[in-house]
């Protein structure tokens, strides 16, 4: 498949800077001053396979972790 989180978009703008937090199904990222973080990983998703499919470049937070997910 292709990248969900995109560096530009090459679709119409409705609003821009409207969003703060974007979660998939690999991971957690939020906009901070302008950047892109990544702040937790999906259990048993490292770093790399994260960096592979995201277009998007992003920073890692220095509290990165691994989600809480409840059953």
């Amino acid at each position: 498949g292709s990248s969900k989180i995109l560096q530009h978009c090459s679709l119409p703008l409705t609003a821009q800077r409207c969003v703060s937090v974007l979660v998939t199904e690999l991971a957690v990222f939020e906009f901070r001053g302008g950047h892109l973080g990544i702040t937790e990983h999906a259990p048993g998703v490292s770093l790399a396979l994260t960096r592979e499919t995201t277009d998007a470049e992003f920073i890692v937070d220095p509290d990165f972790r691994q989600m809480s997910i409840a059953a």
